[in-house]
């Protein structure tokens, strides 16, 4: 216990200890737990009577999510009154009052502590972003399991960000590969997730990020880009299709056809359209019909703005109210006035001074909604990026909430194959759930509270731990220098990630003298972080769970060797034959354990995409 009270997940508003203890009478803590998770439980509670008072209606709660929770001192069979009192105003509050109540007796199973509580969310929707597109899919076990986690954590709201992961009838050619989700399962998981209040909204990238579909055959006249054409991606250069081109009557027919199969399998009446970073649309197909509207930026614009407002009335169509990555439109305020009213803007950055505040006030200006979406900052870096992710969600929740902003959108993306795994990337959800609720605590987030009620570990030392881990290059990540960026640094990732998978090639004459490699640093500065994380490695934590601990370690064989590779290549000398072998031989252990691990959360699909990147170092090192 904390000197303001015990460590919970999320943190109360309010919380006051008292004097006194309440016993707890054997089985109670199992029962509470169980009645906690389901939103049709509550009369479960009555069993519990003389020890448990719950009223669901009383309207001196005025939050319809908030609750007050009373424990007073209890002895069996001896005290008059119970040792647990509950009052909220909605079975939603009450719920939530018995999911604070089933932490306490996992911290207290013997005897609580008397206190008073009272609370409510900062946020009314309070969500989870899963990245189902790029490359891992989960299984439904894993996914059921992440649903009972989150809404014990209060999450009530959850998307699963989607490209081509979803079996749509009649373009089996494009998800064939991928073990979507098929519609009845996601109908199955919709319904699950009700049971346990998360609303689940069905998510379907409607613009850009499309090139798994747009590069068949069947589809390519659809694409913004043809070929194999170059384009900007910001500063990298890419190639291919990527973007829907918005001039094409097709484009549009594609997306009615998406969402009147996806929408019916989901009771939410959101829709999430995507439409985010089509930095090609304009200089692909529809640059004719961009000169036609005044060419530049204007005209590339105007038809972004025209194409946002079919796939819309697609969404109204089907009854649905629409979400969209508002990152482009934001690049030109001026063009959310142009947007339906209805349509909720998605305010997204994953960095430290990601501007929150400025974002959703210019949504809100446009008559819009706003969320504010942070990040676990967990992909593109083996290890996770602590202090980054620490900042950005501390300030998507206090600005949001100092704006009165309805969502906080934590999301978790799996971009170069997905690498991260689960406990890396649970160690941000946790406090981006604890963030969503109270966002007065966010920048104090305690990540003991995630060892006690994520990983359900007693001693509380594995999310303390993972903080440690996941900034164990960064001192690197942010002294080191990366072509086209004039700041020091690499943003969006660690600087162990980027050497190891850099996300375009190094161009030509960058960093000669340390033969090319994509990071510019001394092998010294690779050396250190090798060395940081032999150091963690030896102070590792014990968690009970096996497969937990089997990601972790893999983890810190992953995170050592990109340090070590990093720090081989740059000597002086090079690498000879021996560095070589040695380097390979553990790379092909590294990806035959990223293989069983996969498999043991995720489906099959995808995971050769994912393998591709470590087989690439695997080549590089003949």
């Amino acid at each position: 216990m904390r000197p303001d009270g015990p460590i919970l997940l999320p943190a109360p508003r309010r919380l006051t200890i008292t004097a006194g203890l309440a016993q707890v009478p054997p089985g109670t803590a199992r029962g509470v737990r169980e009645w906690s998770l389901r939103t049709d439980r509550l009369r479960d509670a009555d069993t519990a009577r003389g020890w448990l008072a719950l009223d669901a209606a009383d309207q001196r709660v005025r939050h319809p999510e908030g609750y007050r929770l009373t424990v007073r001192p209890w002895t069996a069979g001896a005290s008059r009154w119970p040792a647990v009192t509950v009052r909220a105003s909605t079975a939603r509050g009450a719920t939530y009052a018995l999911r604070t109540l089933a932490q306490l007796l996992a911290l207290y199973p013997v005897a609580l502590p008397a206190m008073e509580i009272d609370d409510e969310p900062s946020f009314a929707v309070r969500g989870v972003m899963l990245d189902v597109s790029r490359t891992r899919v989960p299984t439904m076990e894993s996914l059921r399991e992440a649903v009972d986690l989150f809404a014990s954590l209060k999450i009530n709201h959850l998307q699963f960000y989607t490209e081509h992961a979803f079996a749509y009838a009649g373009h089996e050619e494009v998800w064939r590969d991928a073990s979507p989700v098929t519609p009845d399962e996601a109908r199955d998981l919709d319904a699950y997730c009700r049971a346990r209040g998360v609303e689940l909204a069905a998510n379907q990238n409607c613009f850009g990020h499309l090139a798994r579909w747009l590069r068949l055959p069947r589809y390519n006249a659809l694409a913004e880009i043809e070929g194999e054409n170059e384009w900007r991606f910001l500063e990298y250069p890419r190639r291919g299709p990527f973007s829907l081109c918005p001039a094409l009557p097709g484009s549009i027919g594609l997306v009615r056809d998406l969402l009147g199969q996806l929408c019916p399998c989901f009771a939410s009446p959101l829709v999430n359209i995507g439409c985010d970073e089509t930095f090609d649309v304009g200089f692909g197909r529809s640059a004719p019909e961009v000169a036609r509207r005044g060419g530049g930026e204007a005209g590339r614009v105007s038809l972004y703005v025209e194409f946002v407002n079919r796939v819309c009335e697609v969404a109204h169509a089907l009854g649905r109210r629409p979400m969209f990555w508002a990152d482009i439109a934001l690049s030109r305020p001026e063009c959310l006035r142009d947007l339906p009213n209805d349509l909720i803007g998605l305010a997204w950055g994953y960095e430290p001074d990601a501007a929150f505040d400025r974002w959703c006030e210019e949504i809100r200006g446009a008559g819009m909604q706003a969320w504010v979406c942070p990040g676990t900052s967990s992909w593109r870096s083996i290890t996770g990026r602590t202090a980054e992710r620490r900042e950005n969600i501390a300030r998507a929740a206090e600005q949001g909430a100092a704006a009165g902003e309805a969502g906080f959108l934590i999301t978790d993306w799996g971009d170069a194959g997905h690498h991260q795994q689960w406990p890396v990337a649970l160690a941000g959800i946790a406090h981006g759930a604890a963030a969503a609720w109270n966002a007065g605590a966010a920048r104090s987030f305690d990540a003991r509270a995630a060892s006690l009620h994520a990983f359900g570990d007693a001693s509380g030392r594995i999310g303390p731990w993972l903080d440690e881990l996941g900034d164990a290059d960064v001192d690197l990540r942010r002294t080191c220098r990366v072509p086209r960026r004039a700041e020091p640094g690499v943003r969006n990732a660690t600087a162990i990630f980027t050497d190891l998978h850099p996300p375009v090639e190094a161009p030509e004459g960058w960093n000669a003298g340390q033969r090319g490699r994509y990071v510019q640093a001394e092998a010294e500065a690779f050396a250190r972080v090798a060395a940081r994380v032999g150091e963690l490695a030896a102070q590792t934590p014990r968690v009970g769970d096996a497969l937990v601990r089997d990601e972790i370690a893999h983890t810190l064989a992953y995170a050592r060797f990109a340090a070590e590779h990093g720090a081989a290549w740059r000597r002086d000398g090079g690498l000879g034959r021996a560095d070589r072998a040695d380097l390979a031989e553990r790379a092909r252990a590294l990806l035959a354990e990223h293989r069983r691990l996969w498999l043991l959360r995720s489906r099959p699909g995808g995971l050769e995409e994912s393998c591709a990147p470590l087989q690439r170092v695997i080549d590089g090192l003949k």
